[in-house]
């Protein structure tokens, strides 16, 4: 990732070049209809750029557990002889049991 030159970022902000880029774009439009572009919806876009995900949805490990759990089961149930096309199917097959199946 290339270094980031606040001097050249909006409002110095610690920005990547497409983040920038996206920001100087909503501007752009916003002008260009004549609206006003220092908007909520503008800073709720920052705060989304600048902040790392959060942790916030625990939980979200036993729904990956549960999912993997579920695409082993489905694998299991594959033959190695089968044509790769069949075997894509039956995978598919297995997987959509396993959901209609539920945690």
């Amino acid at each position: 990732m290339p270094d980031i030159d606040p001097n050249s970022t909006f409002r110095g902000l610690p920005l990547s070049a497409e983040q920038d880029a996206e920001v100087r774009h909503y501007i752009k439009k916003k002008k260009q209809h004549g609206e006003p572009w220092d908007t909520p919806e503008l800073a709720a876009m920052l705060k989304d750029m600048l902040e790392p995900p959060g942790d916030d949805d625990e939980g979200l490990g036993d729904t990956a557990d549960e999912t993997k759990a579920a695409a082993e089961r489905a694998g299991a149930s594959i033959d190695e002889d089968m044509e790769p096309i069949e075997a894509s199917e039956e995978r598919n097959a297995a997987m959509e049991s396993e959901r209609m199946k539920g945690p």
